[in-house]
């Protein structure tokens, strides 16, 4: 008998080790030596990237550093994604539970009183009061895991969790690049407000001055109202932009979990600090960094364990039930030996007929998996383009402030020589209004080109993969 056990105990072990349906192999993935775009076309000498450091060595402003920590703890979206994590670990828990034997405990007492005028009489001396209970064991209630379906399960649910757990540093690296895109689009503003301001008390001082020439005879009433047609345009800017301040104002506080208010602010726009170099890295090094790249993964090896749990349906399913216990209708001697009872039920559940269902099943469960494998793919090459245009927009838009700088100082210098000769007598005011209208364009076009340099190694650093680490 006890040979016969081990038999039984070493085959069901043996069985126990093999799980059906296909086992997860990474797919092949071709990387390019370089990114597209990169300012160095050689593929670089060691793994170093922008992504590698951490989102407050990247941006040094302090008010954006304390902006960034708070939406850490309270935007709703990452508190949002990281109860979706605490889900998806109790949700494993639960899988992992299914592998185990179950044990509990069950009892009773019934207390009986009979009528003594019922239809029927009772004997005399019969008790019409009694009590009796029950009290078992369950100590078995197990599926033998021989086919993996259920090992299969906990392998997806898993997958599932760690998908989950990355989807979170997605969030967290999409926050903090939102909330400095946004802070930094607020400093623009502030800039445009202050350029308005400046242009405006400018054009009111050459608004006063045509006025004196107009009623000394030198001006014309035309050229007055020239002058109040840009006054009046600085003071619409002007409103505008305050409008537009308010609402980003506004955005940041819902990104940081909070009431519409005005948020801190730090440096200026154009004490904005840059790295001095972006080294991208390696494009492989990409596939480990990037956190939706790995969730994309790990949906991959839940989808390709489902399969696993489909095919295991075609076979057996074996659970053991057993319990222990006693049964008296006198409470006194419940545990009396004679009281005793037991049982031990093997279970063997064999689909024979299921009109296609199981074949369906294992079709549906590979055709998730081949849709997995698709958006893992996708997601790979997404990422590749999201790091080029990046790389092309921070070299652009720098080329681009520069030319805007240049130009500037030639408007500036336009501008000055213009209300020189204007105010000389030997030239028109319709010059000296062109080149101030050209001069407050170009500071405006200016802010914004400073503006999209900071936004574009904002968007190197998210595409890199980075901005999750703590």
């Amino acid at each position: 008998m006890k040979k016969q056990l081990i038999v039984i105990l070493v085959t069901a072990s043996f069985l126990a080790s093999c799980a059906v349906g296909p086992k997860y192999q990474q797919p092949k993935v071709t990387s390019p030596d370089v990114f597209r775009g990169s300012a160095d076309t050689t593929p670089p000498s060691d793994l170093s990237s922008l992504a590698n450091q951490k989102w407050f060595e990247i941006f040094k402003d302090e008010r954006l550093r304390e902006l960034i920590q708070t939406a850490l703890i309270a935007n709703y979206d990452l508190r949002e994604a990281v109860v979706r994590v605490d889900a998806a670990r109790a949700n494993l828990g639960i899988r992992q539970a299914d592998q185990l034997p179950n044990f509990e405990t069950t009892g009773n007492v019934t207390t009986l009183r009979n009528s003594a005028s019922g239809p029927f009489p009772f004997p005399q001396g019969f008790q019409l009061k009694r009590t009796f209970g029950s009290v078992a064991l369950n100590l078995l209630s197990f599926e033998l895991d021989i086919w993996g379906r259920l090992r299969r399960a906990t392998e997806a649910a898993r997958a599932n969790l760690l998908a989950t757990e990355e989807t979170r540093k997605a969030v967290v690296t999409s926050l903090v690049s939102e909330v400095a895109g946004t802070y930094f689009n607020l400093l623009e503003l502030d800039m445009e407000l202050e350029i308005a301001k400046r242009t405006l008390a400018a054009r009111e001082s050459s608004l006063e001055l045509i006025r004196i020439r107009e009623q000394g005879g030198v001006a014309t009433l035309l050229e007055v109202r020239q002058g109040e047609q840009l006054v009046h345009t600085a003071a619409q800017a002007i409103l505008n932009q305050e409008q537009l301040i308010e609402q980003t104002e506004n955005q940041i506080s819902l990104l940081l979990g909070k009431n519409p208010g005005a948020p801190p602010r730090g440096r200026p726009l154009t004490e904005q600090e840059q790295p001095p170099t972006v080294p991208p890295g390696l494009p492989s090094s990409l596939l480990e960094r990037r956190p939706d790249i790995r969730a994309a993964e790990q949906d991959l090896i839940a989808a390709n364990a489902i399969i696993g749990v489909a095919k295991a349906a075609y076979f057996p399913r074996i659970s053991l039930t057993s319990f222990v216990g006693a049964q008296s209708n006198q409470l006194d001697d419940l545990l009396g030996g004679s009281n005793r009872t037991w049982s031990f039920i093997p279970q063997i559940t064999q689909p024979v007929f299921t009109a296609g269902r199981l074949k369906s099943n294992v079709r549906l469960a590979q055709a998730q998996q081949q849709l997995a494998l698709i958006q893992y793919e996708r997601v790979i090459q997404t990422s590749f383009r999201e790091v080029s245009d990046s790389l092309v927009e921070h070299r652009k838009t720098r080329e681009i402030r520069e030319k805007q700088e240049q130009l500037m100082a030639t408007l500036q210098d336009r501008s000055r020589l213009a209300y020189l000769r204007y105010r000389g007598g030997v030239d028109t005011l319709l010059n000296a209004l062109d080149a101030d209208r050209d001069l407050f364009d170009a500071e405006l076009k200016l802010a914004q080109a400073r503006r999209n340099e900071l936004l574009a190694l904002v968007q190197i650093y998210k595409a890199l993969g980075g901005g999750w680490q703590q």
